[in-house]
């Protein structure tokens, strides 16, 4: 049976500084599109039966430096939206609501945790069955795609908070004695040789 390979798009200048995107469709970095290829590298030796991405350009632009065919883009696979916190960073919210916490309280104006829940049930149903033939690839956004790996292996939406998903990672979705489990998380691919990687938490 195959695997559903979760990868996360390359930096962005609001990724870099842990400024929450969603519906802004912004552009890759430089740094971004290089971690893009690597990820392209990473997966030379992979064959899909089915690609499907966010419609985020991004997201597509990832897909592409990573050598990736899209079979088809998917809203359901667009990052959380996060309503009136679009742009903020996770510390100047807090410092108007003190105790919010993106993956219980969700966002006013934009998803709760319920609905991207919803959405990518959606996605994994429709995915699932394709196993049968090869692996699948899922290339989105840091929330969306935690909330993914959450909901595969039978956990709230919530649970996503707890699995950090770096910008360009490959999370790795699949089998173990007929139960789901999460192979892989947040493997970022390797560099070249003789290259030293940008460092750095990307949010």
């Amino acid at each position: 049976m195959g695997e559903i390979l979760l990868i996360r798009h390359g930096e962005t200048t609001w990724s870099a500084s842990h400024r929450h995107t969603s519906y802004t469709d912004l552009a890759l970095t430089p740094d971004g599109e290089r971690q893009a290829r690597m990820v392209g590298a990473f997966l030379a030796d992979r064959r899909f039966v089915a690609v499907l991405s966010s419609p985020r350009q991004r997201v597509v632009r990832t897909a592409q430096l990573a050598g990736l065919t899209v079979t088809a883009t998917d809203d359901d696979l667009a990052e959380w939206n996060y309503g009136e916190y679009e742009g903020r960073t996770s510390a100047d919210i807090r410092g108007d609501h003190p105790h919010w916490y993106l993956w219980t309280d969700g966002c006013p104006g934009g998803e709760s945790p319920e609905q991207v829940g919803a959405r990518l049930d959606r996605v994994l149903a429709r995915v699932t069955p394709l196993l049968d033939k090869g692996h699948v690839a899922l290339v989105a956004h840091g929330h969306s795609l935690r909330v993914a790996g959450a909901r595969w292996i039978g956990l709230p939406p919530a649970a996503g908070g707890r699995l950090r998903l770096d910008t360009a990672t490959v999370s790795t979705l699949g089998h173990e004695h007929g139960r789901q489990v999460i192979r892989r998380w947040n493997q970022p691919p390797l560099p070249a040789p003789g290259t030293v990687p940008a460092s750095g938490v990307r949010h």
